[in-house]
């Protein structure tokens, strides 16, 4: 599906009906609107408190309207011992929905996902795939 800023809410849409995992890896480059799209996603379903980038704090929660949300941003994660020490494992069994940008780091990790990619199509425009659940 192709969007722009204004149509992100179709973008959110597009994923939440095709969601049938609790913890969705957004993978794209650097600056190509994942904490943008997840903004949106949370807000959708119903957090009311101002979401941001947890780069430095690397995991934020949200209380949405039906369940808890985990926002990771793995960007300056180096290592999976790294992973280990911030209890990253244990956030994977909590019934919440996990967003999680950078996901490479825990693919092994991971026993249940599905991968968002976003492609920057213009300077305007991206497109967003939804993969079907990975199990492991």
């Amino acid at each position: 599906m192709i969007y722009t800023l204004d149509k992100i809410n179709d973008a959110v849409t597009y994923i939440l009906e095709r969601k049938k995992s609790d913890t969705l890896f957004f993978d794209a480059p650097m600056g190509s609107g994942k904490t943008t799209l997840i903004k949106a996603l949370c807000t959708s379903l119903g957090v009311i408190d101002t979401v941001s980038s947890p780069t430095f704090n690397i995991v934020n929660e949200y209380q949405g309207r039906d369940q808890r949300i985990f926002h990771f941003d793995l960007y300056r994660v180096r290592s999976i011992d790294e992973i280990h020490d911030i209890g990253v494992e244990e956030y994977l069994d909590i019934n919440a929905l996990k967003l999680i940008e950078w996901p490479a780091m825990i693919l092994p990790l991971a026993t249940d996902y599905q991968t968002i990619d976003i492609l920057t199509v213009s300077e305007a425009e991206r497109e967003i795939r939804v993969s079907d659940v990975v199990y492991r």
